[in-house]
């Protein structure tokens, strides 16, 4: 097993010179937040990552969560990790001072947020859902529902949950059947509930549970669906758990991996009925819940970066270690040396500099939507939050999933063995593609909402930012190459955004059978969008003779490796894309 190392040098780089950290902080006027202080958060983070969460990953793998009685057990020692967490401040960070938040970006957020999932996914599952929640409850409930139920969420001392799907209700929220009938100043909940995360456990007093649920008289579809907090135990005058709420965890779910979180099945009003209170008026419930899953999606992106990440390492250390080659002098060297581990090894590192480039990007983009003093430039941001935010969630968890194949790949036959560490993170990342949203809703939403309804102007607006980067590449003599295979690469793009607007129109089938190869190839363009940023920022710091000379060189050597064996990726895509739908729906159903 390896352990876990933060890699702060690329955190603290990508925050200063592509995120500008300083800057971002300065416009907002946010005083005393600055990079400086970004890297003293970050270091304790680090530690409290390799030092207390990491050991833990291996045991949540093996020792799964139980359900007794009525109860949830969590994995032994996760409990205690869990409150020096909490009392380390670690859930606060970006909430608002006035529930006892800290008010730091989400970009720092974001870049804190990586160690956790990096170290221990199992355990980050439980505060990253904590923070969804907090989210849906401070922009759309009431002030009372806020105090009663915020400041205990925001400092960790409760902790909460998504409750969306049913057993015949998976993607298609339209099919809930979950009700809720009034009772004087709140609501009585009855259904079930599957695949809920970190539903019951015993690491805090209480559970803040949202549930998605239908009154008597709503419409049909997803225009008839509200919101409901559902606690665990009900409040007593005092703001205190006390009663037992009428919802429990009947069973839990054997998981392919993540075998730490406890992955619940939720039964609500057995008997008299959960007590619920509505958050915000009725039938908006989906509504206020993408609140909750937008940014659900960009962590769950971040997810697949950080475990990515975690596969690498291990398999750097595997490769560095494992002596498989005899030289002429009879000494022995290791498999580092040989090109094809390397290869995968280049894969590997450059996509996941790539990978977190643009979600550290997105996230700052987040910050800048909320910082901005004027509507349009609220509205501008916010446009590029929502067109990132399926490429980030969609591109980054789909790479997770050849990364961490390629760390399987390079242990060789010790990779297929549980005991080396590499097939945990190879089997926690299968998820990633599938919960927040599934590959191909991920990609629908790009072409669909993203793209064909503003007539592809966010998208193209990208583009020419994009194309500026690959002109400021054509200044520096050692980026020109890179630069033209970027512009061509943007070519590409286009013609694919003519082909999806020409196409869309005429052939409704034809947007989604393109839709996940416009995803990827996009995802392949952004990635060389902050692989370029990041080479001209190492080139100019080592022709100013700044920064560290080896890191920058490895740098400017990754972003080379990217443009060369990555970017070229693109085409294939736009080969998908002019082929359109003709052969994805010619088969009978019958034949398949």
């Amino acid at each position: 097993m390896s352990e876990y190392r933060h890699p702060y040098k690329d955190v603290e780089f990508v925050l200063d010179k592509l995120v500008d950290f300083d800057a971002l902080c300065c416009d907002a006027g946010l005083d005393g937040i600055n990079s400086e202080l970004a890297s003293v958060i970050l270091a304790e983070a680090g530690k409290f990552g390799a030092g207390v969460l990491a050991p833990l990953n291996i045991i949540g793998d093996t020792e799964h969560p139980t359900l007794g009685a009525d109860e949830v057990e969590e994995t032994q020692g996760f409990s205690e990790a869990y409150h020096q967490f909490m009392e380390g401040g670690w859930s606060s960070l970006t909430c608002d001072e006035a529930f006892g938040g800290q008010a730091l970006p989400s970009v720092l957020g974001t870049a804190v947020n990586e160690i956790w999932q990096s170290s221990n996914m199992a355990f980050s599952l439980c505060p990253m859902l904590s923070a969804g929640a907090i989210e849906s409850i401070y922009h759309h409930g009431s002030e009372s529902l806020k105090q009663a139920y915020l400041p205990k969420m925001v400092s960790g001392e409760w902790t909460g949950t998504m409750n969306l799907t049913e057993p015949d209700a998976g993607s298609d929220l339209a099919a809930i059947k979950t009700k809720a009938i009034v009772n004087d100043d709140h609501y009585l909940i009855a259904g079930q509930k599957i695949f809920i995360t970190w539903g019951d456990h015993q690491m805090t007093e209480n559970i803040v549970h949202l549930v998605l649920a239908r009154l008597p008289e709503a419409p049909a579809g997803v225009k008839g669906i509200s919101l409901f907090v559902v606690p665990k135990f009900l409040l007593d005058h005092n703001g205190n758990p006390s009663v037992r709420n009428d919802v429990k965890c009947v069973s839990l779910e054997h998981k392919l991996g993540i075998h730490g979180s406890p992955t619940c099945v939720m039964s609500f009003g057995d008997n008299e009925g959960a007590v619920g209170y509505l958050v915000g008026e009725k039938h908006q419930g989906l509504a206020y819940m993408f609140t909750m899953m937008n940014h659900a999606r960009q962590v769950v992106g971040l997810q697949g970066l950080a475990i990515s990440e975690r596969s690498y390492q291990q398999a750097t250390e595997y490769a560095k270690e494992r002596l498989q080659g005899t030289n002429k002098d009879g000494s022995r060297f290791a498999i580092i040396k040989y090109p094809d581990v390397r290869r995968m090894l280049m894969i590997m590192k450059s996509s996941i500099e790539a990978m977190r480039g643009l979600a550290m990007i997105a996230s700052a983009e987040i910050d800048r939507s909320n910082y901005a003093k004027e509507t349009e430039e609220t509205n501008k941001h916010r446009d590029r939050v929502e067109l990132l935010t399926p490429i980030v969630k969609g591109w980054l968890t789909e790479m997770s999933q050849e990364l961490t194949y390629l760390g399987t790949q390079v242990n060789g036959g010790m990779g297929f063995i549980e005991e080396t560490g590499s097939a945990q993170h190879y089997r926690d990342a299968r998820i990633l593609t599938i919960y927040e949203g599934t590959t191909g809703i991920q990609a629908l939403d790009l072409v669909g909402r993203k793209t064909l309804l503003n007539n592809g102007e966010h998208l193209s607006l990208l583009m020419r930012e994009i194309s500026q980067v690959a002109n400021r590449m054509e200044d520096f003599s050692s980026l020109i190459n890179q630069g033209r295979a970027l512009k061509s690469a943007l070519s590409s793009g286009q013609y694919a955004l003519e082909i999806l607007l020409a196409s869309a129109s005429v052939d409704s089938t034809n947007s989604g059978s393109i839709s996940v190869n416009f995803m990827m190839m996009f995802g392949y363009i952004c990635g060389a969008w902050v692989m370029g940023l990041s080479a001209i920022e190492a080139q100019k710091m080592l022709d100013n003779n700044e920064g560290e000379e080896d890191f920058l060189n490895a740098k400017l050597i990754t972003a080379q490796f990217y443009s060369e064996h990555l970017l070229p990726r693109v085409a294939s895509h736009l080969t998908t894309i002019r082929a359109g739908s003709v052969s994805i729906m010619a088969l009978d159903e019958e034949m398949f």
